[in-house]
């Protein structure tokens, strides 16, 4: 029997008092009764001696602490999983949105898991195929891999979400691949943009979709990504998939962080974010890998919008320290019109050379990725002394790179949200493309691919 406490003494905003409590513990589930049985659900944020500050997950207008209340519940915030959840729309809870029957659990689960053991942890060396040229040919992913975007206001993150989430696929591999996608602090329309476009494409058949909104409590903001990752172990460790987690956006759920640290009066850290930022993002990311001896294994792409396009930021600036690489989004490229506006220079997937090459990708493809990232690099930097000294004091040989320049963008990183290239169409493109320089340029790869690719294809 459940233990009640009508000694609810004070509510601040969403956070309520309740003293004179036994054998609670942190993070325990709350329910709160009124006296005209409305019930209210709460989690425990803090405990000190016989008092217990508790996070309402809705908001506490109308709560009436004289007649109100508290139950603890003896257990943490919990998700049923089951592999029928694959197909289905939840909200930031885990509760069906869809109008579908409800789920038939196989087993609960504690949302907040813990990260994997290094000790287990097996290396990421499998490559990813997403079909975007730029991903796949210059920063790939590889299974086990965390691999965040790092967007900006206005930037069309959204649209590289939902093109990643119904193309992805790990080649030569006979296991199941499914995408857990979590929409965290959206508006109405994006939250019905994803919906849709897994919908039409036939992805959703293989996808799990949780959607906090933008107008739900910070508290389910907090819980959202814990019960997509949960639902990911699920799949990946006891179902043996290959899961793909996208979360969009990480900087909503810093914001939800920071409201829950100032609500309960935690010294702030930098620009007001509490001082366990690192810790916390940590604690989802680390979520994320493969562990020896199961097939399974969790890819995540975690994406970020940059306040005020600063990358020194504290949430991209954490983000990188704990993930392998980022990849960077171009305000430049998508005010020309590229699409999706991927700037492959800063991005940095540090497990590439893990996950390409002879029976992962194609032998040539290390040393054309190097070749490409070494012409664009030069293309661009002839192309601004063009603009400084004019395009009359560039020699031959800089004006072909700075045309390799162009192309590349409208070519290799412009191929539009809607186009699936596979990985030996990625390569030869970047083989055509390396054709408009001279052969004697071809100085980080191999004779012999020189010969099989450049020369070969030259002359048909």
């Amino acid at each position: 029997m459940l233990k009640e406490y009508k000694t609810i003494k004070e509510v601040v905003g969403p956070l309520v008092l309740v003293e004179g409590v036994e054998n609670v513990k942190y993070d325990e589930l709350v329910l709160i009764e009124q006296a005209d049985g409305e019930l209210r659900n709460g989690q425990v944020l803090e405990i000190d001696g016989d008092k217990a500050l508790v996070q309402l997950f809705g908001g506490s207008a109308g709560l009436r602490i004289s007649t109100s209340k508290a139950r603890f519940l003896g257990k943490r915030l919990e998700i049923a999983v089951s592999e029928d959840m694959l197909g289905r729309v939840f909200d930031g809870m885990g509760n069906p949105k869809d109008d579908g029957a409800p789920i038939i659990p196989k087993k609960r689960v504690n949302v907040n898991g813990s990260p994997i053991n290094p000790v287990a942890r097996d290396y990421p060396n499998e490559f990813i195929q997403t079909g975007v040229s730029a991903i796949d040919g210059l920063n790939t992913l590889v299974r086990g891999q965390k691999l965040p975007v790092f967007s900006a206001s206005g930037l069309p993150h959204a649209e590289l979400a939902a093109q990643i989430a119904r193309q992805a696929k790990v080649l030569g591999s006979d296991s199941k691949f499914a995408v857990v996608f979590a929409g965290i602090g959206i508006t109405f329309e994006e939250a019905d943009f994803f919906v849709q476009d897994f919908k039409k494409t036939g992805a959703i058949e293989r996808a799990v979709l949780f959607m906090n909104l933008a107008n739900d409590p910070a508290i389910e903001r907090i819980a959202t990504p814990r019960m997509a990752l949960s639902t990911a172990e699920y799949l990946a460790f006891e179902c043996d998939m290959h899961v793909l987690v996208i979360m969009t956006d990480i900087t909503n759920y810093c914001e939800a962080l920071r409201e829950v640290s100032a609500a309960r009066k935690e010294v702030p850290g930098r620009r007001g974010y509490p001082g366990y930022l690192y810790t916390d993002l940590a604690s989802l990311y680390e979520r994320a890998g493969r562990i020896q001896g199961k097939v399974g294994s969790i890819t995540l792409i975690p994406i970020l919008t940059m306040p005020e396009d600063d990358k020194t930021h504290p949430i991209p600036d954490l983000t990188g320290y704990i993930t392998e690489g980022q990849i960077i989004l171009s305000r430049e490229l998508y005010k020309q019109g590229y699409a999706p506006p991927i700037n492959v220079l800063p991005s940095l997937s540090r497990l590439k050379d893990k996950g390409i090459g002879k029976g992962k990708t194609r032998e040539d493809h290390a040393d054309t990725m190097n070749q490409l990232f070494s012409a664009y690099a030069r293309g661009k930097e002839a192309k601004e002394l063009s603009i400084i000294l004019g395009e009359a004091a560039l020699t031959e040989v800089d004006r072909k790179f700075a045309k390799f320049s162009d192309e590349f963008e409208k070519n290799y990183i412009n191929q539009g949200f809607h186009k699936n290239r596979s990985i030996e169409e990625t390569l030869d493109l970047g083989w055509d493309l390396l054709r408009l320089l001279p052969r004697n340029e071809m100085k980080r790869i191999r004779d012999e691919y020189v010969e099989k690719y450049y020369d070969k294809k030259a002359k048909n």
